[in-house]
Order: C-alpha cells, then sequence, then structure tokens
C-alpha cells in the first residue's frame, strides 16, 4: 500500500526525521490559509498524487507571495498531472501540500528496502540526489552504495556512520545525518514498511539534514497491525480493477496487452503470460484466483478482466489441485452470461473434476474454445485474438 508524500512525513516525524513544516489542502482557500499559517516567505506547492516525477510534470512549484499560492493551487487542483511513472493518461489531483520553502546547500538520495535474496534490511544512499534512482544507476552506478544490515540485530550507530561517511558529510552535518537514518529504520521496521526513500535528502545553508521529499509502501499483509496506517489508503489512486480485485482477494496487476488471463497459483500465472508471449500476443493482465476461490469470486475475476477495455481475448489456465475444475466453469458461465461476452474465450482445464468442468463448459452453449494444454491454449488464444481485432 502507498500513501502520499505529506501522510509519510507526518509519520516519520512521530520517529524524530527531520522534515519541513507543511499542511495538506484540497482547495484554493486551504491553501492560502495553509500559507498565511507557514508564514513564508517562500512556499512550495505540491500536488499529491502517488507517482515520481511531479515536478518535471509541473506539480511542484516554489512561490514567494500568497497570490503565487493561490493561483498555483487553482491550477494544480483538478488537473490530470502526467510523469513517467503515471503514463500517458496521468492522474487527477484532488490534493496538494503546501510546505515551508528552504535553502539547499547539497541534494543526497537515501532509501530503506528489504532484499529478498539475502533476507536483509538494505539502506541504499547517493550522493546524486534529486534524480530517478534508475537514471543514477545506469549512467553513474559507482555513485551508488548499499549498506545491509541483520535483521536480528538491528541497526548499529556504525550503519549509520557508514551512510554519512559515504555521502560525504563532516561535523554537525555528519551528526544529524547519523540521527535522521536511525530515525528512519525505527519508522521502517516498527510500521511494516517495504520501502522508504527520501529523494531528495537536504543539507541546508544552515546544516540541517531534511527529507525534502518521502514516499513510503507498506507490506499489505501486516496492515492488520497497523489500522492508522491503513486508514490512510486514498483508493483514489488505485487501479480500478486492482481496487475491485483486493476487495474480492484476488491478486490483480493490470498490464498494457490485449488478452486477459484467468489462472491459479503465482507461478502458473506467469507461465501463462510468458506463453502468450511466446506465441506473440500479450498479456493484458496478471490475474491469480487462489487455491480456495469459490463460483462469486471467479465470477468477479472474470468481470474484472472484461472492464478492461483493451482486452480482445481471453484464456483462462487452471490447474485443479485444491481449486476443482467444475467450480472455475460454473464461474466462468455466470460471468459471461452477466457481461455478455463478446471477445474470444479459450479455457484450458487440468486436474481434479476435470471432466465434470469441460462437461459443464459444453452443455452452457457459450462459443467458447477448449484446449488440450498450455501450448494449445496459448496458440488458440493468440489466432483467436487475432481474428477478432482484424474483424
Amino acid at each position: 500500500m502507498n500513501i502520499h508524500e505529506y501522510q509519510a512525513k507526518e509519520l516519520l516525524k512521530k520517529y524524530g526525521v527531520a522534515v519541513l513544516k507543511g499542511h495538506v489542502a484540497f482547495t484554493v482557500d486551504e491553501a492560502v490559509k495553509a500559507a498565511e499559517t507557514l508564514g513564508g516567505p517562500v512556499w512550495v506547492v505540491k500536488s499529491q498524487i502517488h507517482a515520481g516525477g511531479r515536478g518535471l510534470g509541473g506539480g511542484v512549484k516554489v512561490v514567494k507571495s500568497i497570490d503565487d499560492v493561490r493561483s498555483e493551487a487553482k491550477r494544480m487542483l483538478g488537473m490530470q498531472l502526467v510523469t513517467h511513472q503515471t503514463g500517458p493518461e496521468g492522474q487527477l489531483v484532488k490534493r496538494i501540500y503546501i510546505e515551508d520553502g528552504c535553502l539547499i546547500e547539497k541534494e543526497y538520495y537515501l532509501s530503506f528496502l528489504i532484499d529478498r535474496a539475502t533476507s536483509r534490511v538494505v539502506i541504499m544512499a547517493s550522493t546524486e540526489g534529486g534524480m530517478d534512482i534508475e537514471e543514477v544507476a545506469e549512467k553513474h552506478p559507482e555513485k551508488i552504495f548499499k549498506v545491509v544490515i541483520d535483521p536480528v540485530a538491528g541497526i548499529q550507530a556504525f550503519h549509520a556512520r557508514k551512510v554519512a561517511f559515504g555521502l560525504g558529510l563532516t561535523g554537525d552535518a555528519q551528526k544529524k545525518c547519523i540521527k535522521f537514518v536511525m530515525a528512519m529504520y525505527a519508522a521502517f521496521v516498527d510500521l511494516d514498511a517495504s520501502i522508504v526513500e527520501i529523494n531528495p535528502l537536504v543539507v541546508t545553508k544552515g546544516g540541517d539534514v531534511m527529507a525534502l521529499d518521502a514516499k513510503m509502501n507498506f507490506d499489505d499483509n501486516a496492515l492488520f497491525r497497523h489500522p492508522d496506517v491503513q486508514a490512510l489508503r486514498d483508493q483514489d489512486e488505485e487501479d480500478p480493477q486492482e481496487r475491485e480485485a483486493a476487495n474480492w482477494e484476488l491478486n490483480y496487476v493490470r498490464l498494457d496487452g490485449d488478452i486477459g488471463c484467468m489462472v491459479n497459483g503465482a507461478g502458473l500465472a506467469m507461465a501463462t503470460m510468458d506463453i502468450i508471449k511466446l506465441y506473440g500476443g500479450a498479456p493484458a493482465n496478471f490475474l491469480d484466483v487462489g487455491g480456495g476461490a469459490t463460483t462469486e469470486r471467479v465470477t468477479a475475476a472474470f468481470k474484472i478482466i472484461l472492464s478492461d477495455k483493451k482486452v480482445k481475448g481471453i484464456l483462462v489456465n487452471i490447474f485443479g489441485g485444491i481449486m476443482r475444475c467444475n467450480v472455475i466453469a460454473d464461474g466462468i458461465i455466470a460471468a459471461a452470461k452477466e457481461v455478455s461476452l463478446s471477445v474470444p474465450l479459450v479455457v484450458r482445464l487440468e486436474g481434479t473434476n476435470v471432466e465434470l468442468g469441460k462437461e459443464i463448459l459444453a452443455k452452457s452453449g457459450l462459443p467458447i474454445i477448449t484446449a488440450d494444454n498450455l501450448a494449445d491454449a496459448a496458440q488458440k488464444v493468440v489466432d483467436a485474438t487475432r481474428k477478432a481485432k482484424a474483424a
């Protein structure tokens, strides 16, 4: 689960992470009031969406008068902000953040994340702050360094000193950076975050070390321990299909292709997408209905796939172990009838109650294309999709 910048800063501040003063605003009047409360003489008006690159898209502006705060608030609120992370459709700005300005001496990059290969917490830092870390990794990989922390022992002072030394900080700024890193780790662990990213981390002209921006992402499986964090969820920022899938406890990720996939099991879903690509098609989604799906959940999954207007064909690939093929068949038929199926549908069933499942599909009266194996299914759905697009 992602949260907005201002929400991340509020959480980090509770752990002693240094942030600038600011207030969220949902209207122009609230933005003006926030600026007057902060006092100025410089403010930063920031659009709040779950995407990076806001500045390049015109979603972050430094202003020096209340009138400019008002005009920028009018411009940003309601705009469709397009960044490299939103895609060409952009994201609607419904809230902005009015923050104090500061005199920046130097910008850095700092993040905490989980390295699943080593089961360790990793601090990643760079002297190239304010840039996309992917761009830094591509052009200047030598300017990124990592500090690995054993979660059993936790962070030690020497870990934080390594970060400060690696960033080239000295004197008072070095001490403040060490305190900053220790506080950031505490927030990362206590809140079950999967990433905390500060980009840029800045040293001000006055020698303070501050989080100028903040991004936090949380482990969905641990949110039950943090109702206060869960309450920060902004459903308007989520993909509608992914949001609906979450409500049905389905694992769904929308992709850019035109062949919808419904599979049980993450590994089988990945293999299904791979073989669609092998035969010249492009998957429109990853969708794992899980091993214990009901007819209702399968119906919901089918409707979610079809709600994507880019989908021109569907492949259902089920290996029935825990999941019974007849349940999948019932769900497919119920959904197809409810949404008036208008695209080619290829179904490959194997496993528990497979013959019953095939019989149910055969007697449904629907134009369902059956397949004997995965390769056969992929070839058939790619061919059927091409014919549908050409028609």
